[in-house]
């Protein structure tokens, strides 16, 4: 009895054992399946890539002048308007000028009188001064030779004992007398000679020049009120009319050469560093007007107050269609490199210690390479180190990819409108 007892409760045990036995079975895990991650690719090519640095523009005339009377008249007569194309010294606008005029002419008589005394004085004879002290000098000479003649005769005489003494020594001391008076004729003559001559062509000298110097300033007053042109260009404002007296330093009229416009614009001065004078820009005006330039001028200083550094682009305009004033867009090529290694800037990444990664993909694997990077231009950057060309570089899904990580590289996307033209093709052909 005891041993039935006991294969009963065998029996009743058994089934809990084989479905534990299940169980444990059931519980073992599968071997574990690595992960592939589906990214997209591009390839690191060599080509061409520009460093192109932009930025806004002002526009200006390549010159311009704005023309001020220098005399306060009214006007008489305007011989352009607004638009007009003119030249170097045609002549514009005329002032009223009657009074400036009668100046002219009256110093001009003034100034021929002034050139007539000046020929009479070069070539007149000596003043009467100087003829006086002339005809001193030749009295004293004569006076001299008497007294010389009477000493000499007297002095025969005192040898023959036919004259005193006395009557010698008088004519002695008269000779002496009249050698001195001869003397002093001849210096006074020579002083008067030397520098009364000098002083007298100074004279006529001085208001010659003195006469000229009017002539020529009322000359120019009245040049002033025809109001001409310093350059080739294009009339661009006239805000006066004929009758009117432009207030006192107010343009008369402004004059702009157009030929070719210069774009003024500031850009830092890392930038600025890259870009030298005849480097190819172009400028993109609105309505989308885009003209070839270069540059031809980088400040060598920067500008006090926004701490930039002016450039100028230059290019022509012959028809037209760049207007001074006008805000633009210019782009400035500071360096080519025509074989670089280039790859999508999205293919840029950052390592948490800020050194930049690119992800490459070789046997199905991801592979994290450091690179250095060179210029950009747009979505495209140089890889100036770190690749040879020919990789496939992961552009998307690569952040936080670890390295050696199993990877599939998606199928490149249709073009946007691939199924809607299929579908129109469809339609059509339903």
């Amino acid at each position: 009895m005891k041993t039935q007892h006991i294969l009963n409760g065998l029996a009743s045990l058994l089934p809990l054992a084989l479905v534990s036995a299940m169980l444990v079975s059931c519980s073992k895990k599968p071997a574990e399946i690595e992960p592939v991650v589906t990214v997209q690719t591009a390839v690191a090519q060599r080509g061409a890539i520009q460093q192109i640095i932009g930025a806004e523009a002002v526009l200006f005339p390549r010159d311009q002048a704005a023309i001020t009377p220098k005399v306060v008249a009214p006007v008489r007569t305007f011989y352009v308007n607004r638009g007009s194309r003119v030249h170097r010294g045609e002549l514009l606008a005329v002032l009223e000028n009657r009074d400036l005029a009668a100046a002219e002419a009256e110093n001009k008589g003034t100034y021929e009188q002034a050139q007539a005394a000046y020929g009479f004085a070069t070539s007149s004879a000596l003043p009467e001064e100087w003829q006086k002290a002339e005809l001193d000098l030749k009295t004293a000479k004569e006076t001299y030779d008497a007294q010389q003649k009477v000493y000499d005769s007297r002095r025969v005489l005192f040898q023959q004992g036919a004259l005193p003494r006395k009557q010698l020594d008088e004519s002695a001391v008269a000779l002496i007398q009249a050698r001195a008076q001869y003397e002093m004729a001849e210096k006074h003559l020579s002083a008067l000679q030397s520098a009364g001559k000098q002083q007298q062509m100074k004279a006529a000298q001085g208001q010659l020049t003195s006469a000229k110097g009017k002539y020529e300033g009322a000359a120019a007053q009245l040049a002033y009120t025809d109001i001409r042109s310093p350059i080739d260009g294009v009339v661009t404002d006239r805000p006066s009319y004929p009758g009117e007296t432009p207030p006192p330093g107010t343009p008369l009229l402004t004059i702009m050469d157009t030929s070719s416009v210069t774009a003024r614009t500031h850009i830092p001065q890392s930038e600025a560093a890259a870009l030298k004078p005849g480097d190819p820009a172009t400028i993109a005006a609105p309505g989308e007007v885009r003209v070839q330039g270069k540059v031809t001028l980088v400040s060598p200083a920067l500008d006090p107050n926004s701490t930039t550094v002016e450039v100028w682009i230059e290019a022509a305009n012959r028809d037209g269609r760049l207007r001074p004033g006008t805000t633009v867009n210019v782009q400035m090529v500071a360096q080519t490199l025509n074989d670089a290694i280039v790859v999508p800037l999205a293919a840029l990444l950052k390592t948490p210690e800020g050194q930049t990664t690119v992800m490459i993909v070789k046997d199905d694997r991801a592979h994290q390479v450091s690179v250095e990077t060179g210029i950009r231009q747009g979505d495209r950057v140089q890889i100036a180190k770190g690749l040879s060309g020919g990789e496939a570089v992961i552009v998307s899904s690569a952040y936080g990819l670890p390295d050696n990580t199993k990877v599939k590289i998606a199928e490149p996307a249709p073009p946007a409108n691939s199924s809607n033209s299929d579908s129109k093709n469809g339609n059509a052909k339903d």
